[in-house]
């Protein structure tokens, strides 16, 4: 599914656009640092794109999009329809695939799965693959408080279990006054601590990122 956005006025809609468009290259040194990007190399963008109405993609049109079309019928066994909602996708020259979710504001990490009892039992059995692939808790509970999280990272270990070099990136924004949200890294901890202790992630999970960007540099 694609899904055009509108121009983003405020929060992470704004932000993540305006990183995307104006300062492409504004997280590659962190990516580099954390060894998630090959020194020297560069994202490239694929979503949102100014000449793309600002689409983000979902489902089929998600593994279009990073290339990867082989597994859309894997995709559809493994998940029901309308799964997660990329805020942005990059690619990378060797075949590497990111995953981004941005956040504003500490309120955006709380959500809950609403499925009903056919697609909940398969969102359950992915939730418990992603688990052992992430050496999760396996009694964690991922369905409930951050879920939106947990299906993030239940798709990164669908990628990985298909031979995709993906990694999940969860971008912080801080000094985004309007929204009220964190200053700085140390603000945001607190939150990303309590997500992770609650869906059971040890502290270092594998291909698994926060990235922290000031808005004042976008």
């Amino acid at each position: 599914m694609r899904i055009e956005q509108p121009l983003g006025k405020r929060g992470s809609l704004k932000w993540i656009q305006s990183l995307v468009q104006a300062h492409p290259r504004l997280l590659n040194e962190q990516l580099e640092r954390a060894g998630a990007l090959p020194v020297g190399s560069e994202l490239k963008w694929v979503s949102p794109l100014k000449q793309d109405a600002f689409a983000e993609y979902r489902d089929a049109d998600f593994l279009e999009r990073i290339g990867h079309p082989q597994l859309i019928k894997k995709m559809r066994d493994f998940w029901p329809n309308r799964g997660p909602q990329w805020d942005a996708l990059a690619t990378e020259k060797s075949g590497r695939v990111y995953l981004f979710e941005a956040k504003a504001h500490a309120a955006e990490m709380k959500s809950s799965c609403q499925a009903g009892p056919a697609s909940r039992q398969k969102i359950e059995k992915a939730c418990a693959a992603a688990k052992q692939a992430l050496c999760a808790d396996p009694d964690s509970n991922w369905l409930t408080g951050y879920y939106q999280y947990a299906n993030r990272l239940a798709h990164l270990g669908f990628l990985r279990e298909h031979g995709i070099e993906a990694w999940l990136v969860f971008l912080y924004f801080t000094e985004d006054s309007e929204m009220a949200g964190p200053v700085s890294q140390a603000e945001w901890l607190p939150f990303i601590d309590a997500a992770h202790n609650h869906l059971g992630l040890k502290e270092h999970a594998p291909w698994v990122l926060s990235v922290f960007q000031s808005v004042t540099a976008i």
